[in-house]
């Protein structure tokens, strides 16, 4: 992959002990050398550890904090470095790394200021809950009916940006709970343009548990992005360009 020492990989990660080392042999073997962050967010077990020994630099919150912080801690760390480009993969292997440089072709071909990576499109192979599958048909609707643009996976985390979208991204509209669709159309609020491409992503295992899990989660998470969504159609679009 050219020009990778400008490229910063995030991989947010909690409780990964199991998963971090393939992770991050794999990223290397899809884009070596690359320069690789995990943010360790407050994880009980040995992920920091084993992220370092595996060749990762690492950041460590004092505590649990969250999916939405910790990729933005990795933001603000690239922002900070002068990274041109930032790849967001999660930790826990469900992200196929060699779908980075197609990822990446996009944002530094200037086609786009943020590449999603979606697993609805080509040869979809990925299955999920049905109460999520309908979550995640509901707000596709509505993050394309406002953006103007068809979008199929609004709550993927495997996703390249430029720098102009890394600053936006540590700036104080970034939802730090839940970063999905009420960041879609923020960005398209704020001028940038967005693109989806096809990526493999593999499915959790029954025992995995995620911020869905469970009744209540799903039930807050609900309600928590339409809430969200419509405070920022509330706001005024030049609020959030410039930033």
């Amino acid at each position: 992959m050219n020009n990778s020492a400008e490229v910063l990989v995030i991989v947010p990660a909690y409780n990964e002990e199991k998963s971090i080392s393939k992770v991050i042999a794999d990223i290397q073997n899809s884009m070596s050398p690359a320069d690789i962050l995990v943010v360790n967010d407050g994880s009980s077990d040995r992920t920091a550890q084993i992220a370092r020994q595996s060749g990762a630099i690492v950041v460590t919150h004092p505590f649990n904090m969250g999916y939405g912080v910790s990729c933005q801690t990795g933001f603000k760390y690239a922002l900070e470095k002068g990274y041109d480009y930032a790849v967001q993969i999660d930790g826990d292997g469900q992200h196929e790394s060699r779908c980075i440089p197609d990822l990446l072709r996009e944002v530094q071909n200037g086609s786009a200021d943020i590449v999603i990576g979606s697993r609805f499109l080509g040869d979809c192979i990925y299955k999920t809950q049905f109460t999520r599958r309908v979550g995640m048909i509901l707000f596709g609707f509505i993050a394309s009916t406002i953006i103007r643009q068809k979008i199929t996976d609004v709550t993927s985390g495997f996703q390249a940006i430029n720098k102009d979208v890394i600053k936006f991204y540590t700036s104080d509209v970034y939802p730090v709970d839940f970063p999905d669709t009420d960041v879609l159309i923020m960005l398209h609020f704020a001028g940038f343009r967005i693109k989806e491409i096809p990526v493999i992503m593999y499915q959790k295992a029954e025992s995995e548990k995620s911020m869905h899990s469970g009744i209540l989660k799903p039930s807050y998470y609900v309600f928590k992005m339409l809430l969200s969504i419509f405070m920022t159609l509330l706001r005024e679009r030049r609020s959030f360009q410039g930033l």
